[in-house]
Order: C-alpha cells, then structure tokens, then sequence
C-alpha cells in the first residue's frame, strides 16, 4: 500500500509534541509491515538539518495557487532516520517557514492551509496518487476538503484520507478569507453547518471540523478519548459533529519507538537493564543524582517530563513537587512551555528552590536528559486534566518508572491501579486518582510512596509489570491498517 503522510511535525526534524513521534513511528512500522511510507512536511528554517540525509532539490518549479495568483515553491527529498521525506519551501514576501520557529505566529492559519494546500499541488503536479493519505490536526485539515472539492476534478480520484487529531483544543477556527487564499471559493456553500461552519461561531470556519466532515475515516488517539472527545467538553465544541459522523471515528492508541526508548539498548544511559534484570536500573538512579547534584539517600524519586502546558495540570504539578519534598520523596522536572508567563513562572520556582538538595527544576527540553531521567526516577507523575493518549507513562513503564496518572484520555487506557483495578494483580502497572485537585495528587503520591518504603518487593513487582506491557506501535499499526483496508473498500 501507498500511503502518504502530511503532517506540520516529524521527530526528530521538527518536533514540538506527541504528534511528531507518532508521525514518526508510525510510519516506520507501516514501513516495517511492507508499505510504501513518504512524508510531506513543511520545510522550516529551524529544523534539525543535522538528522536529515542526502537533503536534495526534487522538484524546482512546484507553483502552488494562492489568492488569485500562484506562489513559487521547491520541494526537496531527504531520508530522516530512514523515512522518506518531502520537504515544502515556498518562495515568497510572506516568508511562511522561515520564522525560527514552528508554531505561535499570527498567521499560522495562512501558513499551514498553504502548506495543505501544497502538498496536495506536489502529488498532482508529480504525479503521485497514494491510496492513502494521511493528516494530522488542524493544521491539515483542509488536506481532504481540498481533495474532494478540488482535486478530485483535476484526476486525484485515487486517494482515501483517514484524518488524525491529536489535540481537539486547537482546531483552526478562522474566518472566509482561508476560502479566497485556497481559492475553494463559494462562501455560502462551505459555511453550512453539515461543511465547515464553526458550531458555535456562524462567522467562522473550522478548520478540523473541514477534516472530520470530509475525510473518509477520522481518529483520535485512544479509545477512552474517543469517547471523552463525543460526549464531555474534551470535544471543545465539536462533540455534535462527531456524533453525526462516529461511524467513521475511532480511538486508536499510540505507541512508543522502542528503538528509541528502551532500556536494554539505550545509549543515553549507563546501565542497561530489562524486566529480568531490574535491579541494573538502580545505577541510574546513581549517575541521575550525580548530574543534577541531589543528595544520594533512601529516597524515591519523583518525576515530571513533558511540556509546561494548562493542559498538564500545572498547579496540580507543583502541588506534588511540594508533597513530595514533604514526605520522604526527591523531586525532579524536565520540560518548558512556550507561554513566556509559564515559562518565568517556573523558572522563579527553579530559583527559589536552587539549593534545595531534594529537587531540581530544568527548564527546558533536552532529550538525552529525558533518558537518564526515566531510567533514574522511581516514579512519573502525569496529573493532566484532559490527556488524548500521552506517551509519558507509556515511556515510564518501559524504563521500570511506575506512572501516577489521572485516569482521563490514554492515561486511563494504558494504567491500572495497583490497588483498585478489576485486572489480575500481575496487569497491573499503576497509581490513578480521577479528581484534578490536591486531594486527588496527594491520594496517589501517598499511596505510592507509602508503598515504595513499607513494601519494597510489591513495588518492584508493579514496576516489572509495566516494563512486561507492549505499547510499541505493533498493534496500532495493524490497527491503521485495518482502517486504510477499509476505507479504500
């Protein structure tokens, strides 16, 4: 199968989230299982040109219409880590991917309908007819609006979508001039309510809303947010939508690389260990302290990985930082946010907690870090108040790491409560709580850190369990086979 895959982020060349290493790895295991994988990103000024090979011109003369004109593109070809990538660089005043940045520019609604928009003229004008296309978010979700309105007409009658959204917050709503630039025109047939008129804005266009109506097959990224994104306000307005179309809507999990993130063959941590030799985890645990200068006792650590985002539970976070210092734990926070007020708030924090021995704050992301600090830490915390799958627990168990989670999205899909779960002993892998208050926080640290010093052996078994788990993308992958099999029908 021939299965194309637009989407605004791919690990490790241009990532901000989730979505990158999902576009990632799933296309190495579709790869894996026989098929015909390429990628079409945008080519951004500050990606990671250090991880793309045999980066060449392709096609120099890709015009793309826009507005009632045509903008001059390239498309270059490069191999990341393997995968076949396209990369769309347009030529023009409005200098759309060359901002030193991904996301947060004013205009980021013209720059990814653009992008859509070019990646739809490249497969025409080269000729490339996949059986599937694949997008993701907003950014790409006039991908199959422009298909079924435009290009289908112009001899692109080939190609199924099946649409993935990662994050139902952020949903492109805008307003008619996206019709104009796109050149798709007719404003009082797109804004219908059953096309793409916003549910609760009848001045605007949504822009996901576009992709749910008219891709063949819609995804969101766990079963349990499948059902959260139809019917509680995780769907932020689009629960009626999904309603109407659910018989093409599903939840299909995540999975982890675990070429990347594995213990047994991790190159960013010095002792490699694996559910039968656990106990090689612990000089981790050693080197952890040593690099960020904590004390090195009888203590558990306690870790939050991830992006300083509201979503995360921030309040809920620094809640548990406090708890923990205060009963017996070591605290430890890798991530950064790129909201500038969230980002000061934490770096006060960092500074008013720099000589505490028990704790250490690093403002930012660095990858190698984020290794050492799964392999270390005894626990992860994932106190989010909406979580469409998350990957943090997922990584957690795979390095031994026992997750604390709030049962919402993915997070109540991958974890089952040591104490409360109706699975056997020897599934369960977890602490959940279900409020997104302190109670909750501290219910869950209590238990866990109550465990980790009075039944050391319990904890350990809970933390073999997790590593047992295969949250690769083996099945995920069958499962998106399973939806191009049946949309191509």
């Amino acid at each position: 199968m021939y299965i194309m895959m637009v989407s605004s982020e791919c690990a490790p060349v241009a990532k901000v989230g989730g979505l990158a290493d999902v576009v990632n790895g799933l296309s190495r295991e579709l790869e894996i299982r026989g098929n015909d994988v390429e990628l079409i990103l945008p080519k951004y000024d500050c990606m990671r040109y250090d991880h793309i090979w045999g980066m060449q011109p392709t096609f120099n003369d890709l015009w793309v219409p826009w507005y009632g004109g045509a903008i001059h593109c390239t498309v270059y070809f490069g191999f990341v880590h393997g995968r076949k990538c396209y990369f769309i660089e347009p030529h023009s005043n409005d200098n759309f991917f060359n901002r030193g940045t991904f996301y947060g520019c004013q205009d980021d609604i013209s720059r990814y309908a653009f992008f859509s928009k070019a990646a739809l003229e490249f497969m025409l004008q080269s000729g490339k007819h996949p059986d599937i296309i694949h997008c993701h978010d907003w950014q790409t979700g006039l991908v199959p609006v422009m298909l079924f309105e435009q290009y289908k007409w112009q001899g692109m009658t080939h190609p199924r979508v099946c649409y993935t959204i990662h994050n139902f917050k952020h949903q492109g709503i805008t307003g008619e001039f996206i019709l104009n630039a796109t050149q798709l025109g007719r404003p009082d047939y797109y804004w219908h309510y059953d096309r793409l008129r916003d549910n609760f804005n009848n001045t605007a266009i949504n822009m996901m809303k576009g992709g749910i109506v008219y891709s063949n097959f819609v995804t969101t990224v766990s079963p349990k947010h499948c059902w959260e994104a139809k019917y509680t306000d995780q769907g932020f307005g689009l629960q009626h939508t999904l309603q109407i179309h659910e018989s093409k809507f599903g939840g299909v999990l995540n999975g982890i690389d675990f070429d990347i993130w594995n213990p047994e063959v991790d190159r960013y941590i010095p002792s490699h260990y694996g559910p039968d030799s656990i106990e090689n985890k612990y000089p981790n645990k050693t080197a952890l302290r040593q690099r960020l200068m904590l004390r090195d006792e009888y203590k558990p650590i306690i870790s939050f990985i991830g992006r300083l985002d509201v979503q995360k539970g921030l309040d809920l976070v620094k809640h548990a930082l406090f708890y923990s210092l205060d009963h017996g734990a070591q605290f430890i926070l890798l991530g950064s946010s790129p909201d500038a007020s969230i980002n000061n708030y934490y770096w006060h924090l960092k500074h008013h907690l720099n000589d505490h021995t028990e704790c250490h704050l690093e403002i930012g992301f660095n990858e190698e870090l984020a290794h050492l600090i799964y392999a270390g830490s005894d626990m992860v915390i994932v106190p989010s108040l909406f979580e469409p799958c998350g990957l943090t627990q997922m990584i957690g168990m795979k390095y031994g790491t026992v997750p604390l989670v709030r049962a919402v999205g993915g997070l109540a899909d991958t974890v089952f409560d040591k104490d409360y779960s109706d699975r056997a002993l020897h599934d369960r892998n977890g602490f959940l709580f279900n409020e997104p208050d302190w109670a909750g926080v501290e219910s869950v640290l209590q238990r866990a850190i109550a465990l980790w010093y009075t039944y050391p052996d319990h904890f350990k078994n809970l933390a073999e369990n997790g590593m047992r788990y295969d949250y690769s993308w083996n099945y995920p992958g069958q499962h998106y086979l399973n939806i191009y099999n049946l949309i191509r029908e």
